[in-house]
């Protein structure tokens, strides 16, 4: 079965005006668009095309994955998600102590865990990504101009199991952080891809630590198609572009600073990894032409692109989202038309899907583990 599918775009102040309509073809409001979500979460469900229902009322509960079109105008939080463990333990936990689900401070609105990985479909997607090694980081003040601060913010990283100390200093304004930030951004003179991060963060959170945590992180721009898949643990903020994101259906955020919102220092500590990691890079294969096929390792989704003409066989409900021209997808049972900016839900019972046409799809279903 196809079940078309339609959200409206969530107005995040991070968000960018207008860049999901243009994405999608669709009539811009003026308003800020963030992200568009496709799937069955309570916090905005799809919408059934001709219907009052949501995707909710056709799977009668809750999908694996979501689906989003992300537009970031500027800087998102620093950020981390739990595993699957720490989300069903923390979700019981603020339970117990009676914390409403939309209370500020809460952390944990479910028990699921968020792993995630971003698709760029701007011509370039900035982000950081997991922590650099000690001497990388050590590198990166050493392109700054002497200062005491800088001294003793980089003897403080002689190895990499200091990181995690340095972090929870900086985190917790400690004794001459604030110097240290007032430095950074004195000397953050755009130089390099780094400071120019560093200088853009100020001007939108002055005084924040996450401007100096910033330069503790692996800073990447993606090309269109590069993707990068970010487990649980792993820090990361996109700064700026418009990409397809897809996680497990979670709302589970620790968030770690350039943010107005609740940062629970304790628990972000329990949940980071601070071991020093490359871009976590997801590289896809191709089992035919026209067809990329992205699968991290977890259980909970897949993304796969179609270009024209290809196939893929769901191992699960799946979601179906056209970018560009006009494709068919033929099912097991039945088939759908899809044109720019449509979506459709498509369940398990289709089997293998057969794309033709001229056009660009991404398809999010179950992995294969």
């Amino acid at each position: 079965m196809f079940v078309g599918i339609t959200n409206s775009p969530r107005d995040y102040a991070w968000g960018s005006r207008g860049e999901i309509s243009a994405l999608l073809g669709l009539e811009a409001s003026g308003a800020i668009e963030a992200e568009l979500w496709l799937g069955a979460h309570p916090g905005s469900p799809s919408r059934i095309v001709g219907s009052e229902e949501t995707l909710i009322d056709v799977v009668g509960g809750r999908l694996p994955f979501l689906l989003k079109v992300l537009a970031a105008g500027s800087a998102l939080s620093l950020q981390a998600h739990p595993t699957a463990e720490q989300a069903r333990a923390g979700f019981a936990r603020e339970n117990a102590a009676g914390i409403a689900l939309d209370a500020p401070n809460r952390n944990y609105k479910d028990e699921y865990p968020k792993p995630e990985l971003i698709y760029a479909l701007s011509d370039e997607f900035d982000a950081l990504c997991g922590f650099r090694s000690a001497a990388s980081i050590r590198a990166v003040i050493d392109t700054l101009a002497p200062a005491p601060a800088l001294s003793d913010w980089r003897d403080r990283l002689s190895t990499d199991a200091a990181i995690r100390d340095v972090f929870e200093w900086l985190i917790t304004r400690g004794d001459g952080v604030d110097e240290l930030v007032s430095t950074v951004v004195a000397l953050a003179d755009g130089s390099t891809p780094e400071l120019e991060t560093a200088a853009s963060l100020a001007r939108d959170y002055p005084g924040d630590p996450g401007i100096v945590i910033s330069l503790m992180l692996n800073r990447v721009t993606l090309t269109k198609g590069q993707v990068l898949s970010l487990p649980a643990g792993n820090v990361h903020a996109y700064l700026r572009g418009v990409g397809i994101e897809l996680m497990t259906s979670s709302d589970n955020v620790l968030r770690g600073g350039l943010t107005p919102k609740h940062v629970d220092v304790g628990e972000l500590l329990a949940v980071l990894d601070f071991r020093p990691v490359e871009v976590p890079y997801l590289v896809p294969k191709t089992p035919s032409s026209g067809v990329n096929v992205f699968r991290p390792e977890v259980p909970d989704f897949v993304l796969v692109t179609i270009e024209d003409e290809g196939s893929y066989e769901l191992t699960g409900p799946g979601i179906a989202l056209c970018t560009d021209g006009d494709l068919e997808i033929v099912g097991r049972g039945a088939a759908y038309n899809l044109s720019r900016g449509d979506a459709v839900y498509i369940t398990p019972d289709e089997g293998m899907l057969e794309f033709a046409g001229l056009g660009t799809v991404f398809l999010a279903t179950t992995g294969r583990l």
